[in-house]
């Protein structure tokens, strides 16, 4: 496979500055300012990294891969779709620790190796899942005291 063009590489890492930009002027825009503050950190942090690899890669200075394969594609694109329902629905419309733990259930499923017949391999699947929700809560909602989207359960 040959490389990527390097105006590819220059495209896909500007695209990725702008919305990096955009989402850190979202987050330090917003009121109340105290329910901000993780948000802009993580929100800054990002747009610097991506401002840096565009830079890099319009001065030529990064390493440009192959890209992705279409069989790596593939394979990403169940948790793609997760990922956008996620996004764009599910984090607004159904509360973001009932969405989250939907969308954490379903991508362990898809990319668990482990058969699906088997009654064992559920329950280890509902055991993350409650084990990653509960690290999620006691992160966000304990220690960070984050707001996040509230509606149908939590």
């Amino acid at each position: 496979m040959t490389e990527l063009p390097r105006s590819q590489h220059i495209a896909a890492s500007g695209i990725i500055a702008a919305v990096g930009i955009m989402i850190a002027y979202i987050s330090f825009t917003q009121e109340p300012a105290d329910a901000f503050i993780f948000p802009r950190l993580i929100s800054s942090v990002f747009a610097v990294l991506a401002i840096w690899t565009f830079a890099k890669a319009v001065l030529g200075r990064t390493k440009v891969g192959n890209g992705v394969s279409a069989a790596a594609m593939k394979n990403m694109a169940p948790g793609l779709v997760v990922l956008l329902i996620y996004v764009f629905w599910a984090a607004k419309g159904l509360g973001f620790y009932t969405a989250t733990t939907i969308a954490f259930f379903t991508l362990v499923s898809l990319y668990d190796p482990a058969p699906h017949k088997e009654l064992k391999t559920w329950l280890k699947r509902l055991a993350i899942t409650a084990g990653f929700m509960l690290v999620m809560y006691g992160l966000f909602a304990q220690l960070l005291n984050v707001f996040t989207p509230r509606e149908l359960f939590f």
